[in-house]
């Protein structure tokens, strides 16, 4: 399934607005988890609210999928912003956490306009996790108050070298699941920082946690990384770390 067609791509080395055209956008910023929706909203680059709401295993024991769980979620969200005195109707754009999208091809990283056919897309794959329901929450409340939804750099981008995509097995392909948006903002944070532009520097960004990625980014593209979902790499807190072929299958068969 293709949705690239259909979707507004952000090239990262595009133009910025300035700060005073920034400063003039409310944005609803949703980031759902295993046991958590982080949620902020900003006004420009500068965030006005941020929150984390908790949800309890026992609350989320009713739900016999993720993906049953985006009403509960987006009724909590509700609750937060108007307990907060936060007026949807107020917002410019919503955007969530992109999740396991499957692009016909490689993903760029990048802004995506959110659209039917990737929500079915979400809704459908295999295995579900918590950040397929960033899409479907941010076009939900978007809907909302007549603004348009987005993700940017879902979990799935995928800018690695032909190279890097090669296994010692010719039926398996290396899959990118990674951190990529935490990354590549961490990326730009720290070229900020140091008065440079992403796409010039070359850096090893770490994620670390409950699963752990690492990435080599070059000048803007990441060109390798390991497949964090599944525990390709370090041993982390909720992943075994890569281990050997021959002892797993041993351990399946005994």
């Amino acid at each position: 399934m293709s949705y690239n067609n259909n979707c507004a791509g952000a090239n990262p080395e595009g133009s910025r607005l300035d700060a005073d055209a920034v400063s003039k956008y409310l944005v609803l910023v949703i980031n759902p988890g295993s046991t958590s929706t982080k949620i902020a909203i900003y006004r420009g680059m500068e965030p006005e609210v941020e929150l984390s709401l908790q949800h309890s295993t026992e609350e989320l024991a009713q739900f016999k999928a993720v993906f049953d769980q985006y009403q509960w979620r987006r009724d909590i969200i509700l609750k937060t912003l108007a307990e907060n005195n936060i007026d949807i109707n107020s917002l410019s754009a919503v955007i969530g956490r992109g999740g396991l999208l499957s692009p016909r091809e490689p993903l760029q990283g990048g802004v995506y306009e959110v659209n039917e056919q990737m929500i079915e897309e979400l809704r459908s794959c295999t295995p579900q996790h918590a950040s397929n329901l960033g899409a479907i929450l941010a076009s939900e409340i978007a809907s909302m108050c007549d603004v348009k939804a987005y993700i940017a750099d879902p979990i799935v981008v995928d800018e690695r070298l032909e190279m890097a995509k090669v296994t010692g097995i010719k039926e398996i392909r290396g899959r990118s699941i990674w951190h990529a948006l935490n990354q590549k903002a961490t990326a730009r944070r720290y070229a900020d920082e140091i008065g440079r532009r992403y796409e010039d520097l070359n850096l090893i960004v770490v994620h670390m946690g409950g699963g752990i990625s690492i990435a080599a980014h070059q000048k803007g593209r990441t060109i390798d990384c390991n497949n964090a979902l599944d525990g390709e790499g370090p041993i982390a807190p909720e992943r075994a770390g890569t281990i050997p072929a021959g002892a797993l299958i041993d351990l399946c068969y005994s």
